[in-house]
């Protein structure tokens, strides 16, 4: 399979894989390659009720983390996504994907891109959105792009805790705070040639910009690229596998029961590029 058939999902973000089986992802030598170039291109790529498990998904991850790499990847590993607090540790802090993000904004060098299998799925509300951050670049005029190129922003894990706990206790403070902030420029410049944004909610401020008038602009970028027109929104089946390039895309999750019993497993491929 030297080509995928994909069909698109939205305007500037997303596509549905076609004729892919769950035997095809350990065993197509081709697959792994062809995903990646598609997923370059479309940002998220949904593979529908392929109903794999974990030791599959953590194998496949292993195949595309290993794409174009001199080295092998250490072994990407499941994480629990679920906001049962006795299936997962970090059950409170995600609460705070129903707001846009990317992962890891705060390292200096995000995952390059996500993977989410969905095993339970809850009745109502639950859906994974996702937005393109380089859609978001290019949709600015050109004064807009030569005032965003100098511009840097810190990013904290207060500030998208903040919106979920806006009274933290002081044991949620130092928790968030000992995480250190990170700086980085308001518009990634990828060795692809290719640009983006990078916003979301772990955006505090712009550095050097009087604080509202920052935030505002933060705030206006974000919704522009968030617009209902501009965005893919996955309704989960069971089974379904979900990949996207966290360099290039946001998402987030729509509000559900948190005793929904919804869990999604998920594996990440390791960045090989700093934000600059």
């Amino acid at each position: 399979m030297a080509v995928l058939t994909t069909r698109k999902l939205g305007a500037t973000v997303g596509a549905e894989v076609l004729g892919v089986d769950r035997r095809q992802l350990l065993s197509d030598d081709t697959l792994p390659k062809a995903c990646m170039e598609a997923l370059e291109e479309n940002g998220v790529l949904v593979f529908r009720e392929l109903f794999i498990d974990d030791e599959t998904q953590v194998a496949f991850s292993k195949r595309l983390d290993d794409v174009g790499k001199a080295e092998p990847a250490a072994l990407p590993r499941i994480f629990n996504v679920t906001l049962d607090p006795t299936k997962s540790s970090t059950a409170a802090y995600l609460r705070g994907t129903v707001y846009w993000h990317i992962d890891g904004a705060q390292d200096d060098v995000p995952s390059k891109a996500t993977m989410l299998s969905a095993h339970v799925i809850s009745a109502t509300g639950g859906e994974t959105e996702f937005a393109s951050t380089y859609a978001a670049y290019d949709d600015l005029t050109d004064a807009e792009k030569a005032e965003c190129e100098d511009l840097r922003v810190l990013h904290s894990l207060e500030a998208s805790q903040r919106l979920v706990y806006p009274d933290p206790t002081p044991e949620q403070l130092a928790g968030w705070r000992s995480k250190p902030d990170k700086e980085h420029p308001l518009v990634w410049q990828h060795r692809s040639g290719r640009r983006s944004l990078v916003i979301g909610v772990s955006a505090s401020h712009v550095v050097g910009r009087e604080l509202a008038d920052g935030r505002a602009l933060l705030a206006d970028l974000l919704e522009r690229s968030t617009a209902p027109a501009r965005v893919y929104r996955h309704e989960w089946s069971v089974g379904d596998l979900v990949l996207w390039d966290n360099t290039g895309v946001m998402h987030r999750v729509q509000p559900y029961d948190p005793t929904s019993g919804r869990e999604m497993h998920r594996t990440t491929m390791s960045g090989d590029e700093p934000i600059r």
